[in-house]
């Protein structure tokens, strides 16, 4: 019976250490999926382009932050860290970049528009 147990203390003590692996909270989402989704309720949805060009043209309902603006940090802590946070910009560099900084201060589900509002057009979807 001691023969099986020190083997079992072994193979359960590296069970219990390899980490488990978690959902990644950044998915990059299609034009059709954020369509959907706008479509199907009200999220919370980041535009992080610069005020000009978000006045030139944004997403209906779309709230505007700066990536690396001035109010950044204040204008992200208004947000519910525990719901779903949709991002866009341009073409995609800048809200894949804000993605990763949402993800760091704690937000649980980052969606990010593959493409940007460029790909959104480009599409035909509606803008403002």
């Amino acid at each position: 019976m001691m023969r099986y147990v020190i083997p079992l203390c072994i193979v359960l003590s590296i069970v219990s250490c390899k980490e488990v692996a978690t959902e990644p909270r950044v998915e990059v989402i299609s034009v059709q999926e954020m369509e959907e989704v706008l479509r199907a309720e009200s999220v919370q949805l980041i535009d992080v382009r610069t005020r000009n060009e978000f006045a030139s043209n944004h997403i209906k309902n779309a709230k505007n932050i700066v990536y690396q603006g001035d109010d950044w940090a204040a204008q992200i802590s208004e947000l519910d860290k525990d719901k779903p946070v949709y991002v866009y910009c341009q073409k995609g560099g800048r809200s894949a970049k804000c993605a990763a900084l949402l993800e760091e201060a704690g937000f649980e589900k980052i969606y990010d528009l593959e493409g940007g509002i460029s790909q959104w057009t480009a599409e035909g979807k509606e803008v403002e």
